[in-house]
Formats: structure tokens, C-alpha cells, sequence
């Protein structure tokens, strides 16, 4: 029997896709019968790979990693690599860095060298062990000396009290160091066995507890026998090595020893011949190097004497561009045989030599220029006829002293705009009633210059002590300024005097400050055309490094005991080196002797709280550089346009832009501000952003008025200008309140600055009106590559915070 009606299927039935047979990678590869095409594809081969070769790969990249690790740990400090540069930094007064200095020269079978630059310093070499050190000792007061020497340092040995640990220099110093950033390091806790067994053993657990905020997991090593020196040793040879990236793609060395050559055309100039141990990178001759706090050189030759910390003191090892040959070191030969011993590995080449050049030379005839036609002059002429005035002058007085003469009622209408960039938030009255005070005062101390009386204070102690309420009554100033810029953000008063239109003339509004467009190619300043741009900063550092990493470079290897022959440094130099100041060269990657725009991303320091105002001279500590220059703050945002902030924000990142030397980041900055004594306090710490010319920093002024009579949706609003131009000039500026709402001016009443506003919504007697006005501002050119040696340091007792041991 027939069914009555067969199932159909509904609209909700599942549809399966149907099979793509002949399109998956198995079936393409049998048709392929194992050829290989031309072209390689890594993604598709990657993507074609089964589990078990993914985790073979995946295996040996693994163990090429491990292998590189061990491969460096290995060659520092060995044979063929440089010695391993231990930097002993003293972190208290009280600690007794010389007796563990002594303890760890007083190793069995090990042979000490003393360091010819520095009286601190010695070699240590190990030749059972197969090791080598170098150990050089900084005080943590002496701050230039220490971030110097932390820079090219492959370990740091802090030295501290048994009781206090370290003191307010050693706290600083450990601020400094851990924003410059912080190598391999060690803690040593030397002396301490003056104390009862009970009293050192609490001790030690105070001090263990008080550094686990600077060195979370940190082990402290007690440094009073030769058996403890022989574990921190091995430490600081086996512990995994912390890397610095702006170091590690760059050669640099430290200086053992140096001679001066003086020129034959200057006393004041010559050729500096520094010795010491290639480390980082490959060095090139023909590259650059950077004397850190000096400047910027050329090298003209670089030797290869005999290695001073041999391992093996009979046989010198000779460099791998000599021709791999051991040199037989006879100890009678005198020191004309040493001089033959050193072979020149190789000279500049004047073609491919790296320029000194930092600066374009600007042309001021570069731009088109065209000769006036006969209308143009004649028109030119018929001007300077309109504009001739009779003035009354001396008698004898030229027509040139005569153009210069200024009429009672011409003298206030020019006002340069210049004084908004030199003050940025000083109103035009505070500025006016200054004067006008001065003035006053001027003209009481000339009226009474001829009754002048001297008196003579009876103590000569309350003179020294008010003249420094001068710096007090400054900082005072500058507190009421910040507090007011953060009630009252961009607001100024409109002057009386002047008109709105002329003071602000350099201003203009936006529709939007976040979309409204802006080309920051317009109203350059001159010192825009003495600066080098990158048509593509990232791709410029991208390819560099590549090209760091994977071709190698012609030079002195890693390792090598070199003498470079920079050409034409300040004597200066020397001298600071026989003082005992750290010697450090940095090798210069392409482009980074010449000045651009530079952006740094900051963060107040905890430790400071003084306000500092932008376009204050700060000292900047960038990578390897170090230099001052009077920054702009602005915020930091993803946006195209940013705000300028008037202050550095204690709770914010900002962006500090300067013009500097080129600098390829990732690199690590410290802003100082330097104390009237000499001392340098850290106010801030972060990294380069960017160098980018073409950023822009908006500076906003917020011009104010009060709602006179309110409507339903119109206001009359007084106080934001005083004449009738004024309004109209404005008129196309949009308005809006502190309590959201916007409007734009419709017309304005009468000739004392009231204006009909419309807004989107009724006001309230209690709000007020603004008026955002915007200008673009530029760093100025105050870069300074000298900086004086700061004030060291005044020690206190103790820095670490006060914990109770719990007794047991």
C-alpha cells in the first residue's frame, strides 16, 4: 500500500558543505610527485609542516637558544673574549669596600695587575680557573663616574653596611642606575663581625627584609674570608647576563690606558690613543665614536698591541686579521721590540670615513626669488612718500637716528608677540603692574640717590641667610603658578591695553582640536632648517638592525685588546682621565652625530616634587649621551595634535621634545634639574619615543567671560573682550562652558565688549564662557653637549625604611 504523502524536507533542514575534493595540501602534494617550487614561500611551508616537524623545529630553535646563552656566558671573561668588567659601586660611607677589595685580590693561584688610569683598580687573573676579571671601583656620590662605568659594565658589585644597608647618596644612586638600567649585579655585605652573634643575626634579617623592595629575590653575599670572596666570584661568572640594548648593538670599550698626542697647528687639540677591550659590537674605523660627555670624534687608525691580562703571560695572542699567528713574548727584548709588536690593523678610508657634520648649513637664497618689476618699485617709492612724518629732533641728528624716533602716540601701539614665548603664562596685566612697579621704584631711588644712607647690618649672619629668600620667594611664585594652571588649565586674562585681535594675533581656533586638520609642514621656524628628517624613521632603524644582526662588518672583533687613534680631542679630555674619571668610547651607528627633533616619554620621579616648568634647562642622560637643552612638555596621545602642558604633571606620562642628536631607540633617559649649590637632583625617568620633526605641540589659551543676562538659549556675556573689534574678530571661534555646553557669538552690543552668544541649551548664572584658542610651538635651540661635573652627593645615615625584627 502506497504512502499517503512522502516527508519533505523544511526550510530548517542542516546543509552540510560539500567535500572540495583535490584542493587540500595532502593531495597537492602527491600531485606535486616532490618537486619544489622556484619560489619559496616560508609561510605556506610553515603552515605545511606535520606536528612531529613542528616540534623538531620548534626543539632546535629551543637549543639555539640555550646554546647562544652559553656560548656568551663562556666567552666573557675567557680567553678569547674581553675580561669580565666587574664595577664596584659603594653604596654607604661606612661600608668597607677596600678590606673585601682586598679579600677578592687575595685568590689562590691568582695573579693581580693594577690598572694604569685608575689607583682603585686592578686585573684579576685566574688561569686555573680560565677566568679574567676587571674590577674598578665608583662612589655612589661621584654620579657621572657611575652611570659612566654602568653603562659598559658586564656586572655590579654593590658594596653595603651591615646595619644600614645603603645611606641618601647610595638610595640615589640606585634611582639613577635602575632608570638607566640595571646589568648583572651582585650584593656584598662586608665587616659586620664586630657584632654579638644574636645582634648580627638579627641584623642580617633586617637588612634582607629592607631590600626586598630594590631587589626582590636578591641572595647577600657576606664578603669577610677568602672562601666567601671565592663564592662571589663564582657567581658573578655563572649568574645569566642582563642586557642593555642600547649597548649591545653598538661597539664600546673602557678605557685601561691613554696617551696624548698635541697637535701640530693647536696646543689645545691633538690625537688621543685609548687602549682597551672591544666589546658589544664590531668595530669599524671608519665609523664614528662618541667620547661619553665630550663629544663626537673621527678615528684615523686602530692597533693591536700585546693583550696586558693574557692568561698566558709568554704567549700574546694575536688578532685574526693578522693572520692568526702567536707572537712569542721574550721578556729581555726591551721597548723597541714592544713598539714592533704593534701592528696597525687598519686606516680610515677618507671615502667611506663617517662626516662630523651634525647641522644643515640653511641657504637663505634656496627659496624662489624674483626681481621686482618697475610697477612693483615705483609703487615701492610712492609708500615710503605717503608714509613720511615730521618729527622734531635735536639738532645735528641724521636722517637715519631720525627714523628711528619714536612719537608719544606711536609708542605702545607695536607690541611684538614675542613676549608670549618668552612667558608663557604670565598675563599681559600682571606683566603691565610689574613694570609699572619697577618703574615707580627706579624713579624713588633716583630722586633719592643724592640723600643715600648706608647701614650697616650688626650681624653679618642674617644678611647671608636672607639672600636666600630670594630663591625662596621664586619657588613660592612657581608653586602659586602650578596650583593655578591646575584649578584654572590654559586660562588667561584678555589685556586692556592691547587689543585681543593684535595680542593673539599668532592664534587660531579649531572646530575640533582631535579631527580638525593641521599641516605640520606650515610657519616652520629657522631652526627647522638647520635639522635632518627620515622620509621613514622606522623603517631607517628597522633595516639598520637587520643589518647589524645578520651582516658582518669589517673591524675589530669582540674580544680584542685595540688602541684607537681618535683625531683632534680637547686636551681636557686627558686631563680628566688622569683625575681618574671613566674613559668610555661608544662606536656611532649611521646618522647619529646629526641633530633632529627628539621625543622622550617620561614619568615624574616619586622622590622630586618641585615644580618644573617647560623651556627650564634640564639635563638629559640618553642612551650613551649626555647634554643639556630647555624641553617642551606636551601630552602623550595617539592622536595627530598634542596639547602642550605648561608644567611636568606628577601623575601623568608627557612627552618631552627637544632638539638633540640623533638617537636610534630602544634607549633609556633621566631629566636632572641642577641645584643652585651644583647638585643635580633626578626630576624624571623614561625612554626615546620617537624623532619625528614633524609632531605637533598645540599651545592653548582659554580666553574667559561671565553670562550678564541669561535667556532661554542666548546669554549676554561681559569680561571676555573690552571693544567692539574684538567681538567680530572672534565672531567665527566657537564657544563653550565648564558645564558642556556650546554656542557660537551672534552679534555684539554696544562698544565696552558685551556679545549676544546662542548656546545649545539655557546657562546657568554660575558657569562661564570660553573662547579655545590654539598656536603651534617649537623647542628652543638651547643644546649644550658640556655639562659640569654635579656637586656630589651629601650622605645621610641611613635610606632604608624602618622595619621591627621580630625576635624569636
Amino acid at each position: 500500500m502506497a504512502a499517503v504523502g512522502a516527508h519533505r524536507p523544511g526550510p530548517l533542514k542542516q546543509q552540510n558543505k560539500a567535500h572540495k575534493g583535490g584542493k587540500h595540501s595532502g593531495s597537492s602534494q602527491r600531485r606535486a610527485g616532490g618537486r619544489v617550487p622556484v619560489k619559496a614561500q616560508p609561510r605556506r611551508r610553515l603552515r605545511d609542516l606535520n606536528r612531529v616537524d613542528r616540534r623538531h623545529q620548534a626543539l632546535q630553535l629551543r637549543r639555539q637558544r640555550k646554546e647562544a646563552v652559553l656560548a656568551e656566558k663562556r666567552s666573557l671573561g675567557s680567553r678569547d673574549g674581553p675580561p669580565h668588567l666587574v664595577v664596584v659601586v659603594v653604596l654607604h660611607g661606612r661600608a668597607a669596600a677596600h678590606d673585601a677589595l682586598r679579600l677578592l685580590q687575595s685568590q689562590d693561584s691568582a695573579v693581580v695587575r693594577a690598572d694604569e688610569g685608575r689607583a682603585d683598580g686592578f686585573a684579576l687573573l685566574c688561569p686555573r680557573l680560565k677566568q679574567r676579571w676587571r674590577f674598578v671601583t665608583a662612589q655612589a656620590g661621584d654620579l657621572h663616574a657611575v652611570l659612566d662605568l654602568a653603562k659598559v659594565a658586564d656586572s655590579l658589585l654593590f658594596i653595603l653596611d651591615p646595619v644600614d644597608g645603603w645611606d641618601s647618596a647610595g638610595e640615589h644612586c640606585l634611582s639613577c642606575l635602575f632608570a638607566q638600567g640595571l646589568p648583572s649585579y651582585a650584593l656584598a655585605v662586608p665587616g659586620g663581625t664586630d657584632l654579638p652573634p644574636k645582634k648580627r643575626i638579627d641584623a642580617r634579617k633586617k637588612l634582607s627584609k629592607s631590600i626586598e623592595k630594590r631587589f626582590p629575590e636578591a641572595k647577600l653575599f657576606p664578603l669577610n674570608t677568602e672562601q666567601e670572596s671565592s663564592l662571589l666570584l663564582r657567581h658573578l661568572s655563572s649568574q645569566k647576563q642582563r642586557h642593555l640594548a642600547f649597548r649591545d648593538r653598538r661597539a664600546h670599550l673602557l678605557a685601561r690606558a691613554a696617551e696624548f698626542v698635541l697637535s701640530q697647528d693647536s696646543d689645545l687639540v691633538g690625537t688621543l690613543k685609548v687602549s682597551g677591550f672591544v666589546r658589544g659590537q664590531t668595530l669599524n674605523v671608519n665609523s664614528l665614536v662618541h667620547i661619553v660627555g665630550h663629544g663626537d670624534f673621527q678615528v684615523s687608525q686602530v692597533d693591536a698591541p700585546p693583550d696586558p691580562l693574557s692568561l698566558n703571560p709568554r704567549v700574546v695572542k694575536g688578532q685574526k686579521r693578522s693572520q692568526d699567528m702567536e707572537v712569542q713574548d721574550d721578556s729581555g727584548n726591551g721597548a723597541d721590540e714592544m713598539e714592533e709588536d704593534v701592528k696597525v690593523l687598519m686606516k680610515a678610508d677618507p671615502s667611506k670615513q663617517e662626516s662630523l657634520q651634525s647641522e644643515v648649513v640653511p641657504d637663505p637664497m634656496e627659496g624662489e626669488q624674483t626681481w621686482p618689476t618697475e610697477e612693483e618699485l615705483q609703487e615701492a617709492e610712492d609708500s615710503l612718500k605717503a608714509n613720511r612724518r615730521v618729527v622734531k629732533v635735536p639738532k645735528g641728528t641724521s636722517k637715519y637716528q631720525a627714523a628711528w624716533i619714536v612719537d608719544d602716540g606711536e609708542e605702545g601701539s607695536e607690541k611684538d608677540d614675542d613676549d608670549d614665548d618668552e612667558d608663557d603664562d604670565m598675563d599681559a596685566d600682571l606683566m603691565e603692574e610689574a613694570v609699572s612697579q619697577e618703574g615707580e621704584s627706579s624713579e624713588e631711588e633716583a630722586g633719592e640717590e643724592e640723600s643715600e644712607t648706608m647701614t650697616v647690618s650688626e650681624c653679618l649672619r642674617d644678611d647671608q641667610y636672607d639672600e636666600k629668600m630670594e630663591e625662596d620667594e621664586q619657588m613660592l611664585e612657581r608653586y602659586k603658578q602650578e596650583r593655578m594652571d591646575e584649578m584654572f588649565p590654559d586660562e588667561v586674562d584678555t589685556p586692556r591695553d592691547v587689543p585681543a585681535r593684535v595680542r593673539f594675533q599668532k592664534y587660531r581656533g579649531l572646530k575640533s582640536f582631535r579631527t580638525s586638520p593641521w599641516d605640520p609642514k606650515e610657519n616652520l621656524p629657522r631652526d627647522y632648517a638647520r635639522i635632518f628628517q627620515f622620509q621613514d624613521f622606522s623603517r631607517t632603524r628597522k633595516n639598520l638592525f637587520r643589518q647589524i644582526e645578520k651582516e658582518e662588518t669589517e673591524g675589530a672583533s669582540v674580544g680584542w685588546y685595540v688602541t684607537l687613534h681618535v683625531c683632534n680631542v680637547p686636551v681636557s679630555v686627558m686631563e680628566s682621565f688622569k683625575e681618574g674619571k671613566p674613559l668610555v668610547l661608544f662606536s656611532l651607528l649611521p646618522h647619529e652625530q646629526k641633530m633632529s627633533v627628539l621625543n622622550f616619554l617620561v614619568r615624574r620621579h616619586p622622590g622630586n616634587n618641585e615644580p618644573v616648568r617647560a623651556k627650564e634647562e634640564l639635563i638629559f642622560h640618553c642612551g650613551f649621551r649626555r647634554f643639556r637643552a630647555s624641553p617642551l612638555f606636551s601630552q602623550h596621545t595617539s592622536a595627530d595634535k598634542h596639547k602642550l602642558e605648561r608644567f611636568l604633571r606628577p601623575d601623568a606620562a608627557l612627552v618631552v621634545t627637544v632638539y638633540a642628536p640623533i638617537t636610534f631607540p630602544p634607549a633609556s633617559v633621566l631629566l636632572f634639574k641642577q641645584r643652585s649649590n651644583g647638585m643635580h637632583d633626578l626630576i624624571a625617568t623614561g625612554s626615546l619615543l620617537s624623532v619625528d620633526p614633524d609632531r605637533i605641540v598645540i599651545k592653548r589659551l582659554v580666553l574667559s567671560g561671565h553670562p550678564f543676562k541669561i535667556f532661554t538659549k542666548t546669554a549676554v556675556v561681559r569680561y571676555m573682550f573690552f571693544n567692539r573689534e574684538d567681538v567680530m574678530w572672534f565672531k567665527p571661534v566657537e564657544l563653550r562652558t565648564k558645564w558642556g555646553c556650546r554656542g557660537h557669538i551672534k552679534e555684539p552690543l554696544g562698544t565696552h565688549g558685551h556679545m549676544k552668544c546662542h548656546f545649545d541649551g539655557q546657562l546657568k548664572s554660575q558657569d562661564t564662557v570660553l573662547l579655545n584658542l590654539y598656536k603651534r610651538v617649537f623647542p628652543k635651540w638651547t643644546y649644550d653637549p658640556h655639562i659640569p661635573e654635579p656637586v656630589p652627593w651629601v650622605r645621610s645615615e641611613s635610606a632604608l625604611p624602618e622595619r621591627e625584627v621580630e625576635m624569636e
